[in-house]
Parts: C-alpha cells; structure tokens; sequence
C-alpha cells in the first residue's frame, strides 16, 4: 500500500461531470490499495470571477479580505468532490487549509508555507477515509485565512505530501507532461518521460506554466517525486526526479520562451561605485522582480545600465526610473515592452561545451539579433524582439535535435 497525494487543477474539476470523472480516478487508486489525500484547486473561471467582483467594490480590495474571498472557490470543489466520492460509496471528509493545519506566514494573497501539521489528516486516513483537501490556501499565526498566489494549489500538494512523507505526488492537469518545447508553438515538441528538479526549477522560472516554481523547490528539499500528467486520459506523464546519469547524456532538455519581459535602460550614467545599488534599490522597494542586467563601460567615466522586469511591471518600474535618474543625472531613461526571453535547458551542460555558440548561431541562421545574455549552469537565455519567439523556440528546438530524440 503507498500513500498518494492527487492535486486537480481548475480545469480538472471544471463541472460536476470533471467533478465525477476525476472521482472515479481518485476510486480506482483508492481500490488499488493505496491510501489517497487529494488537493483541489477552484473551478476554472471562478478566481477570477470573484476578483473581478471585488475589483468593481474597490480597487486595490483588502488584501486580508481578498483572501477569504478567494478561498471559497477551492472550499465549493472540495465539498462538492467528496460529496461525490460519498455517493459512490466511498469514505470521503473534505477539510479546508486551516483545517489541514498548512500554517503560512501573513503575506495576504501571496503567502508563503511554513509548516504542515499532518496529524489530523494521518488520523482521517487510519478511519479509511479519502481526505480532500482545499488547495492555495492556509492559515497564518492570527488564524487569519491566506492564499498562496496564482498556481498555489501546486505548493499546497507538494508540501502536503513532503509532510505526510508521501511516496509520490501526482499533478493532474490539462496536458499530458512537460514537453521539450511548448506543443502549441513547435509542433515536434515531445513528451519527456523523466526530468530533473533542476531543469524543472529552471523551466518554471522561464515561461513554462505546467508547475509552480515553489511546489518544485518544496520538492527538491524534501525529496518528494513528482508526476505531471494528464486528467483527460490514462496516460503515463513526467516523473519530475533527482537528476541521474542519464540526463547528463542529454545536453539540452528543453526550450521556452517567454513574452512577459520588458527593458528598461539607464543611459550615461555616471560609472562610479555604489550607482547600480541606487538605480536597482528603489524597484526592489516597489516589489518588483529584476532579472537579466546589463552594464556597459561608456568613455568620461559614464555608463549605460539595462536590466529587465515582468511587462506587468513596466510602468511602475519606469515612473521609478525617471525619477532615479534625475538624482543621479542619467541622460535618458529607454523602455522596450516589445522583448522576449528563449532559453535552452538541460543538465547536461555542466559536462557539454559549445552550447552557447550553437544556440547564438541558430538564431543567427534566422536573422533574429540578440539584445541580452544571461546564463546559469544548466541554462543558457536570450532577449530577443517579441515577434521572432515562434521563429526562435522551433530553431532552437531544430538545433539541439529535440526534434528526433
């Protein structure tokens, strides 16, 4: 007997028909032997919805009260799933994230886990009971309800199984693994059947939307092997693992892009210590993430500073900038919405060399210029303008023979 942990996701339980599909499913893992704890995400549409409703009340809402607001939609699917899983004859209790003791800090609407107390959902599971559990949502130290941020259901599951000492967390969703390339951009896009923590890190960093990035570091930490697969049919999917030597055979596992990004550059500035901690400061103060940086060395001690930020950020970051670069006496301030960010990933990296060229001269083949560089050890990114992404994520794909593997 094994003790699964199921996470659903919104469009999984999108009906009472998903409702029904994903209890038989949950039934027949159930009438295998194993024990099962499930986590449900809203129904598609309704987060939503609700913000939507309280966006017309007042803008920004409360952040404490949005999330009260926000956890009803997990708590209508839960009750809904294991009214369903009762009717089929099974035992079933749903419980809400308070009630799974998932403690959080009180960081309204995007919190983050603390601690799981599993004990009362350890009992529930001795009585035979299927326990289905409300996903994106705790408990802070006032008792105050809170939410984990978009995609939370993801963090709820994993960390619910590294607590429960699970012997495998599966991710149910709409797509049936984690592919070498978006399928829906590249049309040779295959289904990998085993990938790293790493390069998973990695990907859900860079644009690709299966897994949560924090429910990936929660299972790095605590080991808990992670299958991504599909709702809507039997098929295997991708075991998310600790990196073996057969990975490292493999040099690049994977391509994305993304289309969120956006440039903002800082010119003649004046090149002398401390100047990027007073351009950087003020936008990390604001809450906003920068990520690729560029500095470059201009004559008369002056220099020119890019970095780049989420488009959802662009304006906010700009008005900080102007104002920044008044005080320091930059010449201009420049901002780009029209970017984007492909990367190539993989393991094999680390013992491989020469990928940096071949990915630069794949785009080069295409005429698609390079704006900016980063890297990691497992992964190579490059800014490019937004209306090549397509044209870039297939040669690259081409390039590094994801195509035939």
């Amino acid at each position: 007997m094994a003790l699964i942990v199921q996470k659903y996701g919104g469009t999984s339980v999108g009906d009472l028909d998903r409702i029904r599909n994903v209890a038989e499913r949950i039934a027949r893992t159930r009438d295998q032997g194993n024990d099962v704890v499930v986590i449900l995400s809203a129904m598609s549409g309704v987060t939503d919805q609700l913000i939507s409703m309280a966006e017309k009340i007042h803008t920004p809402p409360d952040a404490r009260e949005m999330d009260v607001l926000l956890a009803t939609g997990e708590q209508t699917t839960v009750s809904l799933m294991a009214m369903t899983l009762q009717a089929m004859g099974y035992k079933a209790r749903s419980m809400l994230g308070y009630q799974a003791e998932i403690l959080t800090d009180n960081r309204y609407t995007k919190a983050r886990i603390l601690d799981i107390g599993a004990e009362r959902i350890k009992s529930l599971l001795a009585e035979g009971q299927i326990v289905v559990v409300a996903g994106f949502q705790g408990m802070d130290a006032s008792g105050d309800i809170t939410t984990l941020g978009r995609g939370g259901s993801d963090t709820s599951a994993v960390a619910v199984a590294a607590g429960l000492k699970a012997d495998r967390c599966e991710i149910y969703t709409d797509v049936d693994g984690i592919y070498t390339a978006d399928p829906n951009i590249c049309g040779k896009a295959r289904k990998l059947s085993r990938i790293s923590y790493d390069e998973m890190l990695e990907m859900a960093s860079l644009g690709a939307k299966v897994l949560q990035i924090r429910s990936v570091e929660f299972a790095k930490k605590y080991d808990v092997p992670i299958h991504v697969r599909s709702s809507f049919n039997q098929e295997e999917g991708t075991m998310v693992v600790h990196e073996d030597a057969n990975m490292e055979k493999v040099v690049v596992s994977g391509v994305t892009q993304s289309k969120n990004e956006s440039r903002i550059t800082l010119r003649k500035v004046p090149d002398q210590p401390g100047i990027a901690s007073r351009i950087l400061t003020p936008v990390a103060e604001a809450g906003i993430s920068v990520d690729m940086i560029i500095q470059n060395t201009r004559l008369s001690n002056m220099t020119d500073l890019t970095f780049t930020v989420p488009k959802s950020d662009f304006d906010a970051s700009m008005a900080v900038e102007k104002k920044v670069a008044e005080e320091i006496g930059a010449a201009e301030v420049l901002g780009d919405e029209n970017i984007a960010k492909v990367s190539v990933i993989g393991v094999g990296m680390r013992s491989h060399s020469g990928v940096a060229s071949k990915m630069f001269a794949a785009l080069a083949a295409e005429n698609i210029n390079i704006l900016m560089i980063s890297t990691s050890e497992i992964r190579i990114s490059c800014v490019i303008e937004e209306k090549y992404t397509e044209l870039a994520v297939r040669a690259l794909h081409t390039a590094f023979d994801l195509d035939s593997q």
